[in-house]
Formats: structure tokens, sequence, C-alpha cells
């Protein structure tokens, strides 16, 4: 079990409702055999939802809480290693079975890469609050506020406000 600090401020659920992935996460196609019931995971974490929102066939930015396209696309994943087989969706899909209580040997990795992205310290937070703090414009960004999204994070005042702390902007 790790004991790497992981919290996510939006669950599963919450993140396909704010509008992620283009609505395809789990519909695009993947090479990779698994016997895992997907279904059933559908079941625990989006009951009621409108399967377009994460299964459908085609990215479709309108689906996104902002309106465009954000992320990589699965090749470039695969090139990069970052699925583990037995979550060859990747990223997501592991944070769902997390979410079911799965405790899984990449739950390191996983966690590192979330807390490396958005976590107390992660460079897209960190980028994100510098933009806003530069702009006065909490619209700014909307691709890294889209992927921020992604991985569970949305910009609030109370984060903004401790980053001016941490960083001396007050």
């Amino acid at each position: 079990m790790s004991k790497l600090v992981f919290e996510p401020l939006l669950s599963p659920r919450q993140i396909i409702e704010y509008g992620a992935f283009g609505g395809c996460y789990f519909g695009f196609p993947i090479e990779e055999y698994t016997n895992y019931d997907y279904d059933n995971l559908f079941n625990q974490l989006f009951d009621g939802l409108d399967i377009k929102l994460y299964l459908g066939e085609n990215y479709s930015p309108k689906l996104n809480q902002f309106k465009l396209r954000s992320g990589m696309d699965y090749e470039y994943w695969k090139e990069m290693n970052w699925m583990h087989e037995d979550d060859p969706y990747g990223w997501f899909e592991w944070y769902c079975k997390y979410t079911l209580g799965r405790r899984h040997e990449d739950d390191d990795r996983q966690i590192t890469r979330w807390q490396n992205f958005c976590g107390k310290n992660g460079r897209w937070k960190d980028r994100i609050y510098s933009n806003i703090y530069k702009t006065k414009d909490w619209k700014v960004s909307p691709r890294i506020q889209q992927s921020l999204l992604h991985w569970g994070y949305f910009v609030n005042d109370y984060d903004f406000e401790h980053w001016k702390y941490l960083n001396k902007k007050l």
C-alpha cells in the first residue's frame, strides 16, 4: 500500500461529469487483451451517466469542460510507456480502480505522476496559478485547466491563495 500523498479534488465520476477526455476515454479500441469486467466498473462509478461521456467512439472537444482538445493521443501514451498492462487505458483507468479499492504494484508510480502534475508542488498546478496571478484572469490557459481536470484537479480560490502565500505574492 502506497504511503504517498494522493488527494485528488475530483472523483472519477466528477471528472466525467465536468467533461473530460472528449467523451471517449473508454471508447477507443485498444490492442491489448484484457479480461477485466469494465461493465462492472462503469456500473459502480458512472451509473446513470450518459455513456457518450466516457464510451464515445470519437474524441469530441465539445464534451470537454473547456470545449477544446487536450492531452496526447493513445499512441503517444503507449510510446511513453505510461500504461501498466493491468490498466491498458492508462492513468484514468488506474484511478477508477484505485477509487474502487484496488491496491496495486503500480500505485506509487501513478501517484508520483499525479503529484508531479497537480499535487502540492505539481508543475501544471504551479503554472496555472502563476498565469492567473500574472493576468488576473481565471479563464486563462484553458488547455492547462482542462488537463488538470483530467487529473482530478480544478482551479480554486483556496489553492490560489495558498500558492500566493508560498510564492510570497501577497
